[in-house]
This record gives C-alpha cells, sequence and structure tokens, in this order.
C-alpha cells in the first residue's frame, strides 16, 4: 500500500492500537467497555418516526448546505443557546458529523503559504486525532501544545514563539475538552481571539460537548466574538447531536461563521462533500428544536459524575471533570495500566498516549488513561470500582 509522503509515519489508530494491545490477553472479568465516547443513552423516542414520515426524501439528492427548516432550526438554537444571532442562509451549513466539518474547513481554508512560510495549524495535545490529518492534508506542519494539569487541561498558545505565531493559519480549540474535560472560560476564548486578530488566524471552535456539563453552560466561542465585536469571520464553531442528543449514528452537525467562511465551506463542499439524506435532517430539524430530551441526558450525566467522585474521591491526582463524559485518570504508565485492567477485571479503557503526540520525547498523555462513562450507570459503576480496586489499591 503507497502513501504520499506526508502521511507516511502516523501511528495507527487509537483504535486499532488499543486491539493489537489487548485482544491477544483474556479479559479478568465480566467486559466492560470504556474506550470509545460512543453515548449510550437513550435518544428521543420520536427521531425514527420522524424519518418514517419523511422516508419519501430518499427519493431525492439532498442540498449540500442542509435544507432551509434544518438549518433555520440551527440557527434558533443558537440564538436560544448563546444569545447569538445568525443568518440560516448565510452564517451556517449543515455536517455529516463534525469529524467532517473540522477536515474539511482546513481544506477550504488554509492558506499555502502564511508569513512567507509553511503554514502552521496549532492543537492540543493529547487531541481529536482528525485535527492532525486536516494539517497534514493541506501541507501545513501541525504544532502541538501539551494541555496539562499545569496549564488548566487547555493548550496555552500565547507561550509559543512569535515565529510560530506569526504563520499560524489555524487554532483548533475543544471546549469542552476531549480528554480532560476542561472548559474554556470567557476570558480564555477573548485572549484567544485577540492573539487571532494580532496574528490573522482562524480559530476553528470544536463544542461538540458543549451540552454535557455540571452546573453552568459553557460559554461558546461566537458569544465571545459578538460580545467583543470580533472580526466573525476569525471563529468557527462545530457543533453536533451525537452528545447532546445521543444520536452519534444520525450523523448530524453543523458549522458557523462568518458569511466569507462559510461561503468558501460551501464551494468546497459542492464538489466534495456528503450530506445528509432528507429524511435524516427533517429528523435533525425537529432534535435541535427540542430541548427536553437534552435536560434528562444531563441528569443522567450528573449522577455519573457523582458516582466517579465518590469512587474515585482517594485516588491520587483524580481531576473530576468539569464537562464531557471522560475521566482523565493519572496511572504510572498508560499502556501498562490498560493491560493490567483488562487482563485482571475486564475493564477495556483507552491509554492515554495514543491520543497524544510525542514532542521531544515527551507525550502528554502516557501517564494517564481515558474512561468514557457511556455505559448504564450499574455497569458503569461496577467498572469504576474494578479499575479503582485494580490500579489505585484501593480495599
Amino acid at each position: 500500500m503507497v502513501f504520499p509522503e506526508r502521511f507516511s509515519n502516523l501511528p495507527a489508530y487509537a483504535f486499532p492500537r488499543l486491539r493489537a494491545l489487548l485482544d491477544g490477553h483474556a479479559p479478568g472479568g465480566p467486559v466492560v467497555h470504556m474506550t470509545i465516547g460512543e453515548p449510550t443513552h437513550p435518544f428521543p423516542a420520536w427521531v425514527t418516526d420522524e424519518i418514517v414520515a419523511n422516508s419519501g426524501g430518499f427519493n431525492a439528492y439532498p442540498p449540500n448546505e442542509g435544507s432551509a427548516a434544518l438549518r433555520t432550526a440551527i440557527t434558533q438554537w443558537v440564538a436560544r443557546r448563546y444569545g447569538v444571532t445568525l443568518d440560516p442562509d448565510v452564517n451556517v451549513m449543515a455536517l455529516n458529523g463534525t469529524r467532517e466539518g473540522l477536515y474539511n474547513a482546513a481544506m477550504a481554508l488554509c492558506p499555502e503559504r502564511k508569513d512567507g512560510a509553511v503554514p502552521a495549524v496549532l492543537m492540543p495535545n493529547p487531541f481529536y486525532q482528525v485535527y492532525m490529518i486536516a494539517a497534514l492534508s493541506v501541507g501545513a506542519e501541525p504544532v502541538f501544545v501539551p494541555a496539562t494539569g499545569q496549564s488548566g487541561h487547555l493548550p496555552d498558545y500565547g507561550a509559543l514563539p512569535e515565529e510560530i505565531l506569526r504563520r499560524t493559519a489555524i487554532v483548533y480549540i475543544c471546549s469542552p475538552a476531549n480528554p480532560q474535560g476542561a472548559v474554556a472560560s470567557a476570558d480564555y476564548w477573548r485572549n484567544l481571539i485577540e492573539m487571532a486578530e494580532t496574528y490573522d488566524f482562524r480559530i476553528f471552535a470544536d463544542e461538540c460537548y458543549s451540552e454535557i456539563y455540571r452546573d453552568a453552560p459553557p460559554v461558546g466561542a461566537l458569544q465571545v466574538v459578538q460580545e467583543m465585536g470580533a472580526d466573525p469571520e476569525r471563529v468557527l464553531a462545530f457543533h453536533s447531536l451525537s452528545k447532546r442528543s445521543n444520536l452519534p449514528g444520525l450523523r448530524s452537525g453543523f458549522i458557523a461563521g462568518g458569511p466569507e467562511t462559510i461561503a468558501a465551506a460551501r464551494q468546497l463542499r459542492a464538489y466534495a462533500g456528503t450530506p445528509l439524506p432528507l429524511p435524516l435532517q427533517a429528523a435533525a430539524t425537529k432534535v435541535w428544536q427540542d430541548e427536553a430530551h437534552v435536560i434528562e441526558n444531563r441528569a443522567l450525566y450528573a449522577e455519573k459524575y457523582r458516582i466517579a467522585d465518590e469512587i474515585m474521591a482517594d485516588v491520587p491526582g483524580y481531576h473530576s471533570p468539569e464537562a464531557g463524559f471522560f475521566l482523565w485518570l493519572p496511572v504510572a504508565d498508560g499502556e501498562a495500566a490498560t493491560l493490567r485492567a483488562w487482563r485482571e477485571t475486564g475493564v477495556r479503557v483507552l491509554p492515554g498516549a495514543y491520543l497524544g503526540r510525542d514532542v521531544d520525547g515527551q507525550n502528554p498523555g502516557a501517564g494517564y488513561i481515558r474512561v468514557a462513562m457511556v455505559a448504564p450507570r450499574n455497569e458503569m459503576q461496577d467498572g469504576l470500582t474494578r479499575l479503582r480496586d485494580c490500579l489505585y489499591g484501593k480495599d
């Protein structure tokens, strides 16, 4: 198999690596899957009915940018959630899941040169792997910025050398963060937006976990742009129904930003996009209009936060997440802890290093495991208890 040179040194993706690590060993107990962030809470019962009622739409090619009804529902949700007014005709585009959007936005918007040099694309480390692939695909340099406890589990982009900042074209930021659950404050967003103005780059705000939180809803990037009166072309926000509504298989997300930015994204999508089928767009329209199921879903996660905090209370270095549905648990060695947990308990987790990248011989995820709290309540509680007893020696 031949790969372009830019992809030649990619490690195996996280989950094939995990299978290679674990599948040659028998589980040490009843299997509990806590690796992938795939929600298992119930989605609204009427979603299927909505798809069936609109099934005639499978006979038509769907619009690349999303139906007018879907785009309107999205902008109405943004107005309710963030107090930001968007025009459905020029400020949003429907996506076939946010991963597609996070990739193709770089394809559409990253310049070939920046400040006379190869452009830099900044991203947190650890990170959602599509950020790196997007940077490599456009011939940019991915710059991995550590997101550790010392920086509040968010990257400190302002600490980078001037030379890198001058040629920065795109900055990825995930808030709430995957995997640490950290939330960017309004001040964090303001500082980053001011940097974008100073150094002329775009911010790609990955906010797909925005509706899973403990108390206060996380502030959004578009909200801060509006409050600052900043250039709306500086920030693109990405959202999804996968986590908010427990509908990862619906593949419904959106991108929102300034008119010029969205026009460029739509232009590329006209040639290379994979739009959501019309019956699924109809279902997504109704899901974006409903908040009752989101409130119920958040209550389920609130109970899981409580259980996790109770079980892990005495674990040295335990950090209770602000939002999202992952635990980022400290261990001496992530791979060794993952293998031990599987062989001794049957609980399947993910080594943190698989979500990071080595920089100067250091991988910020190496001393962690990521644990997804997506299993049913009792199963999750049992899995966390077994993990604690195995890895941290609590009697």
